[in-house]
């Protein structure tokens, strides 16, 4: 690193942001190109979140802000300021969250899981907000996801087994 170099990432820039992540609320001092992935996974330490192709085209980032799926490669930390992000970690104790993991594993939905963190992610954030979507609602929230494993077959089959379960369950 030259001396010019050394001077600029001196004279970085920090920003102070508020934000909740897995219903924890953090104050902290951020430089103006941290991206939230970097936060979760370095600074906060939740490393279920992965990195991928670091251009929000693989999904494996995903985590949801408020109530949106987001792939948090995309997304500068300084945006964050007052969100409420939650990390495949945050889901661990989630009833949803956890009758989507069960059927993934029975229905073959996982295979190497680099991208289950993400898929699930993007999976709860619908279910979450439309409990009985469509095939194509699926396929339209599971598209920023890839699997280079599964074929997607398994993964739409897992989806849907958790819909068919608790909407039987609503009809009793």
């Amino acid at each position: 690193m030259n001396e010019l170099q050394a001077t600029a990432i001196d004279q970085r820039e920090t920003t102070r942001i508020r934000l909740t992540v897995n219903g924890k609320l953090h104050l902290l001092d951020i430089d103006g190109n941290t991206r939230l992935l970097d936060l979760v996974r370095n600074d906060l330490g939740h490393t279920g979140t992965k990195e991928g192709c670091s251009i929000g085209e693989c999904g494996a980032c995903t985590v949801i802000m408020n109530q949106e799926a987001v792939c948090s490669c995309m997304v500068l930390a300084a945006q964050c300021n007052g969100a409420e992000i939650t990390t495949i970690e945050g889901v661990a104790e989630d009833p949803l969250a956890n009758q989507l993991q069960q059927s993934f594993i029975e229905e073959g939905g996982v295979q190497c899981g680099f991208c289950t963190p993400g898929v699930l992610m993007s999976t709860k954030a619908l279910l979450d907000k439309k409990p009985t979507p469509s095939d194509d609602e699926i396929m339209d929230a599971l598209e920023g996801n890839l699997c280079r494993c599964t074929g997607y077959q398994p993964i739409m089959s897992s989806v849907k087994a958790v819909i068919a379960r608790n909407h039987d369950k609503d009809k009793q």
